[in-house]
């Protein structure tokens, strides 16, 4: 969400979104995380909005029916909406997801919001649930880029759990029974990543993510961003 701009030591050509100080701006594209909880996505989205600003990314931003908290204000944090009229937004097809976590206390995702980030030449990042996940990449087709980072083994992701000291025994059952459903999903995504070194698992997601954000109608032999074309 909160982003810092760092001049590419080449010019490279563009991206999906275009370049800075340039008029040649193409709409941004989507990228959809999705992984068990323990499998390390939330570092690695993390990573790529911290550390490659040059990718354009950005979370888009969802609506809620809750009372704005403390200093958060509409349009940034999030756009708050009385449950009536966002009941009538789902009523009119107007979300591409949401989600009621508690009674009358909505969350979701506009459609029309996702659009004018696009074409603001924003590349915009999905971190959702793996049902979430697909029926996404259903609706954009082509324009996203699912990708699935996926644990190396359930004993793994057990250990990684039990090691973050943060959750009842219950309820790592509970996430491990979870982890073993989510994976069923992940042959329906574009890109499976596994997380068995985070370091290499950050870089084979940098390489996915910069060749699906590099036009493909590029001159022969010339040189993708950063030297990444295949």
């Amino acid at each position: 969400m909160n982003k810092e701009n760092r001049e590419p030591r080449q010019s490279p050509p563009p991206l999906w979104g275009g370049r800075e100080g340039s008029s040649e701006r193409l709409p941004g594209r989507l990228l959809i995380f999705s992984a068990p909880s323990g499998s390390g996505k939330s570092t690695i989205v993390q990573w790529l909005m911290m550390e490659h600003p040059e990718l354009k990314l950005a979370f888009s931003i969802s609506c809620t029916s809750r009372q704005p908290r403390g200093t958060e204000q509409d349009g940034v944090e999030y756009f708050f909406l009385s449950e009536t009229e966002f009941r009538e937004r789902i009523g009119r097809g107007e979300f591409l997801e949401y989600e009621e976590v508690y009674q009358g206390r909505f969350y979701g995702t506009l459609k029309s919001q996702v659009e004018r980030q696009l074409e603001a030449g924003q590349n915009v990042v999905f971190d959702v649930d793996v049902k979430g996940g697909v029926n996404i990449k259903k609706f954009y087709g082509d324009r996203a880029l699912s990708l699935f980072i996926q644990p190396p083994s359930i004993a793994e992701l057990r250990r990684r759990l039990e090691g973050r000291a943060t959750d009842s025994p219950e309820a790592i059952e509970q996430r491990l029974a979870k982890a073993e459903y989510e994976l069923t999903f992940a042959r329906q995504f574009d890109k499976v990543v596994v997380n068995d070194d985070l370091a290499q698992a950050k870089q084979l997601t940098l390489e996915i993510v910069r060749d699906f954000l590099t036009p493909p109608d590029l001159p022969k032999g010339e040189e993708g961003l950063h030297g990444l074309r295949k």
